[in-house]
């Protein structure tokens, strides 16, 4: 079963698409994008911390540096990624 988001076609693997791979690893903007939104519900669970506002209550919310950290990881990692 296949199912099309935007311009993109997501098969039940989960996969990104080879076209968005291989224009991503050459730095298109467009195609970063997609890679970056295909990875980010991923990169918010992994920035996921335990948290305390201002009058000490203990909460789990997204460490937003944590979360920057690594969609600049993702984006680093794509572009030196060798086909």
């Amino acid at each position: 079963m296949t199912t099309t988001t935007g311009k993109t076609t997501d098969d039940e693997r989960g996969l990104l698409p080879y076209p968005i791979i291989i224009a991503a690893t050459k730095g298109e903007p467009q195609a970063m994008n997609i890679a970056c939104r295909h990875y980010a519900g991923y990169i918010a669970h992994l920035s996921m911390r335990k948290l305390r506002d201002e009058r000490g209550n203990t909460y789990y919310g997204i460490d937003e540096d944590i979360r920057d950290r690594l969609h600049s990881k993702l984006m680093q990692a794509v572009l030196m990624f060798k086909i």
